[in-house]
């Protein structure tokens, strides 16, 4: 009997002895969920997946009722075309007026240009009436010289007639050009005052067309402040309409579906749970004094244990090392029996499509 149990301690120790040498910490492999909300409100309309199924990042998986959020978007579309179409009338308007503002201007030029004509007809009358002054006056020292010849008998008292009746003739002219010219001014100061009045009155004409003008400008840029408007609103129910779409964020596997065609989301709710399981994470627990053997990036072996003595081998990589210690979870053991406070580190692990979330596993550091 004493020889039984002493042969039961030896293969209890060597037993002991050899689990020492297979690893040095155990945990449970573990992956990076992401659990997926309604990012808006409505009934899901359509929400293809079923768990287990891969599914690539950014890529529609289902939607949400829009049908309210595109009547909206359609009635801002037709707001949108009203406006354009009243700033189209508006700028035809606008261009109306400077056409009229145009033609008044020419009209104001041509006011001028007339006041200028009568001005200048006055001026080219003085220079006549200069002109008769001057043959008036060679016209009388002629006279003079003549006057003397006749009295030394050196020419006949007939030049001296026909030079008074070309002064007498050049006299009346004088007569008829200043009263022409009295009477130009008399009519150009009455036209004068016509033509200023008609200026005034253009320009009165211009100052309405600015001031319709400005009138438009004012109303465009109103327009342009409710397009703005409508422009922030499509906006909104753009953002709306998108986060009626759903998607993963990341390339993975369902790993549980919440919710199905045709219940009534609302924000916030949770819709399905997705994680990349291309490479999954050893959970493992070490002891204080084996950190020291331990650095970020190390590679270490794993042996993912499928129970009954089935084992798989894989290498991985310390990913994470925690820089708080715990108290031993209850389902962890631990290389040291006796160790109460561990270190948590992740193990990145390359999933060859064997590896299960929660299986356990073992680490040799190596």
């Amino acid at each position: 009997m004493k020889k039984i149990i002493f042969i039961m301690a030896l293969a209890a120790i060597a037993t002991a002895c050899s689990n020492d040498n297979e690893w040095d910490a155990t945990g449970t492999f573990e992956a990076t969920e992401v659990v997926v909300s309604a990012k808006g409100s409505g009934e899901i309309k359509s929400l293809s997946i079923e768990e287990g199924q891969e599914v690539e990042a950014d890529v529609q998986l289902g939607y949400l009722d829009m049908a309210q959020l595109e009547i909206q978007k359609a009635q801002f579309d037709a707001n949108q075309l009203n406006l354009d179409a009243t700033k189209a009338g508006l700028d035809a308007n606008s261009a109306q007026l400077d056409a009229n503002k145009k033609q008044m201007s020419s009209s104001r030029e041509q006011i001028g240009a007339n006041q200028t004509s009568n001005i200048d007809r006055t001026l080219d009358l003085e220079k006549q009436v200069a002109s008769i002054k001057q043959q008036i006056a060679n016209l009388q020292k002629e006279k003079a010289r003549f006057a003397r010849m006749v009295k030394d008998n050196a020419a006949a008292p007939k030049q001296v007639d026909d030079i008074n009746y070309q002064i007498l003739v050049l006299e009346k002219q004088l007569g008829a050009t200043q009263d022409q010219i009295a009477s130009n001014n008399k009519s150009i100061s009455s036209q004068s005052k016509g033509f200023d009045a008609q200026k005034k009155g253009v320009d009165a004409q211009i100052e309405g067309v600015d001031a319709q003008k400005r009138g438009i400008d004012a109303q465009k840029r109103g327009i342009d402040a409710q397009k703005r408007g409508i422009d922030a609103q499509k906006a909104l129910v753009d953002n709306q309409m998108q986060n009626a779409i759903i998607t993963s964020p990341v390339k993975g596997t369902i790993l549980t579906k919440y919710a199905q065609r045709g219940e009534f989301a609302t924000t916030g709710k949770p819709l399905f749970k997705v994680a990349d399981m291309s490479t999954v994470y050893l959970r493992a627990y070490f002891t204080s004094d084996q950190l020291s053997d331990l650095k970020l990036g190390q590679q270490v072996k794993v042996i993912a244990d499928y129970g009954g003595g089935k084992t798989r081998d894989y290498t991985g990589k310390v990913s994470w090392i925690s820089s708080q210690s715990e108290f031993t979870p209850k389902t962890i053991q631990t290389k040291d029996s006796r160790a109460n406070l561990v270190y948590a580190v992740k193990i990145a692990v390359k999933n060859d499509g064997y590896l299960k979330l929660g299986l356990a596993g073992n680490v040799k550091i190596k």
